[in-house]
């Protein structure tokens, strides 16, 4: 029987704008932050256990620059154990993710074209190899969406049984057919009774054997089929306590006790022929029961947050102000104004300087004062892609820190952008956020943003 086991393993970015540095979390004592406490209980053990080497996996970028600053040793280890797989397999068993884990049918086309590429540039600089596989944030989905992938290089991706429809009811993996001449695109879907076992119901992993013989009689029928487990990665050891070493027990021991051969879909991809064909149901995710509505509005899975409505639509406006600013200033600089913010990842990872990239996007010769404003536009884009990181949208209450994120880097990718062209979209912006509020406590998105702003113009005069 072929058995995999996916960890989606992701940390939204918890840096403050202005210093860049994380703050002291409430609730992650004894550790400073969340990022440290989780390293400790699930990233660091599972590095530990090889465990990395026998799943599948996405390490999200938001969280893998973190650990290029704070654990170079779990890092090391990650990727060492999914290299080994690359060069004993021709394929390895990570997969990229796009980078700031943004609901990508919700994005507009640049954005999302953005995010894949700086998803996968930020792959092959850790793995030194290109992804076969994205992991779509929250595995929102739809065509356009597969599109980007495959326009990208992607091949395949996870997806929930829930959001393809097969064609006669045949067993998955699925081809999905892609419009204007794209080869059909390769879907996985996971076993959604299995995985709903291992995410919700601790009981369920306390006894790896049992864990594996159940699985070996309730897919009997299919044994020549992949049987997919898809879960967050934090499960294991962080949300549910020792799950880490059950994972490493089912990997090794209990598979080789009961015949289970582990696989992952890139290997598996290579082995195998996809013949099933399915269609995809447009707009879904893996944890919103309407789709991708938990992302844009109220509701019957946060049915209390009537902020997110006026948030979305306030942050879609503050995005499209920081677009025309950007365009206004760089398009007649460069005769593909976008492909430099696609490009600019190249930068964030120190593998060129702004002015060569410049240079290499134009035949302009560049003066300091140039680049630095060209430098300030790309950097309030930056700040624009991480304030529509999906966990601000998530839970039901804005009275959270992952909203506030998402507005402070808003009013970080403002204030960067009068500095560079003179052009103040606080007022407006303020406007649309005075709007968003906690029925809880009373909290206002003006009042975030007019802090974070007043901030980054203190450190400026500094």
């Amino acid at each position: 029987m072929n058995l995999c086991i996916h960890g989606h393993f992701y940390q939204p970015p918890r840096e403050d704008p202005i210093s860049n540095y994380i703050p002291d979390e409430i609730g992650a004592q004894p550790f400073g932050n969340w990022n440290e406490r989780i390293l400790a209980e699930c990233y660091t053990p599972n590095a530990r256990n090889g465990s990395f080497q026998k799943i599948s996996f996405n390490v999200g970028p938001t969280l893998m620059r973190w650990m290029d600053d704070f654990a170079l040793d779990t890092r090391a280890e990650i990727i060492a154990q999914e290299r080994r797989n690359y060069a004993l397999n021709g394929i390895g068993n990570g997969l990229a993710q796009s980078y700031h884990h943004s609901i990508l049918p919700l994005a507009t086309e640049q954005d999302r074209i953005t995010q894949v590429r700086w998803g996968i540039k930020d792959f092959e600089l850790h793995f030194g190899h290109s992804p076969a596989g994205m992991w779509l944030p929250e595995t929102a989905v739809d065509t356009a969406t597969l599109c980007t992938l495959a326009d990208n290089g992607i091949q395949f991706t996870i997806l929930a049984p829930w959001q393809v429809k097969p064609e006669g009811g045949a067993a998955g993996p699925y081809l999905i057919d892609l419009p204007d001449g794209r080869e059909p695109f390769v879907v996985f879907t996971y076993d959604q009774e299995l995985s709903t076992r291992v995410s919700f119901l601790p009981s369920a992993t306390v006894n790896g054997d049992l864990f594996l013989e159940s699985i070996l009689k309730s897919r009997a029928e299919n044994p020549d089929g992949l049987i997919l487990i898809a879960s967050d990665g934090e499960l294991y050891g962080h949300h549910q306590p020792f799950r880490d070493l059950f994972l490493s027990y089912v990997l090794n021991g209990a598979s080789e006790k009961h015949g289970v051969q582990w696989t992952y879909p890139g290997k598996w991809l290579k082995e195998h022929t996809v013949r099933s064909r399915a269609s995809l149901i447009e707009k879904t995710s893996w944890s919103c029961l309407h789709g991708v509505d938990r992302w844009e509005k109220v509701c019957g899975c946060t049915p209390q947050a009537y902020w997110k409505t006026p948030f979305r639509e306030a942050l879609n406006q503050i995005g499209e102000w920081l677009d025309n600013a950007f365009l206004d200033v760089i398009a007649p600089m460069f005769p593909e104004p976008w492909e430099l913010r696609h490009r600019y990842i190249d930068v964030i990872n120190r593998q060129i300087s702004t002015r060569e990239l410049c240079l290499e996007l134009s035949d302009g010769s560049w003066r300091e004062d140039q680049l630095n404003r060209v430098q300030d536009l790309l950097s309030a884009q930056y700040e624009r892609q991480r304030m529509f990181t999906s966990c601000g949208f998530y839970h039901d209450e804005f009275h959270r820190i992952e909203p506030q994120n998402n507005i402070a880097y808003a009013a970080k990718a403002v204030f960067l952008t009068e500095k560079a062209t003179g052009l103040d979209l606080a007022p407006a912006a303020l406007a649309l956020l005075r709007q968003v509020y906690s029925q809880k406590t009373g909290l206002k998105g003006d009042t975030i943003f007019s802090q974070t702003l007043l901030r980054a113009k203190e450190e400026c005069r500094n």
